[in-house]
């Protein structure tokens, strides 16, 4: 019997591969508990036609993060903090700090899970903040920090 795997199973395979297994372990195991659907030719073509959909939107979501990712790279924010006598921060600048400055400044709304800061912004001067966009796509914003 040839199933569909929805889900991933130990020792058999991953979601969307088609295996074949015994017909009472894919009847009553696989397609009981929800693990896969019987491979009939009508299965199949829904699954290729989501397959086909899920690609499309992903190669969009990367071609959007492509051009956020060099906007990112050319862009500069400047962060206003409260400096004491000897020209440290009060506190340090934080991912939401950053995050709120890129959308008042440039109109960028960027979730602060996606900025990587390797140490924290107690100083003033300029730092380059790391973000992780997703599908392998990293982007270097400048931040300088101005004391007042």
């Amino acid at each position: 019997m040839k199933v569909l795997l929805l889900k991933d199973v130990k020792d058999l395979g991953k979601a969307g591969e088609i295996k074949d297994v015994k017909d009472g372990y894919g009847q009553n195991f696989l397609i009981g508990k929800g693990f896969a659907l019987h491979a009939t030719q009508d299965v199949l073509a829904k699954h290729a036609a989501q397959e086909r959909k899920r690609k499309e939107i992903e190669a969009k979501e990367i071609e959007e993060l492509k051009a956020l990712a060099l906007k990112l790279d050319k862009l500069e924010i400047v962060i206003t903090k409260k400096i004491g006598q000897n020209k440290h921060l009060f506190g340090a600048v934080t991912k939401d700090e950053i995050a709120q400055a890129l959308l008042e400044q440039h109109k960028i709304e960027i979730d602060k899970k996606h900025i990587v800061s390797k140490e924290n912004i107690k100083a003033i001067g300029e730092h380059d903040i790391d973000f992780k966009l997703g599908h392998g796509l990293h982007a270097t914003l400048h931040v300088d920090v101005v004391g007042e």
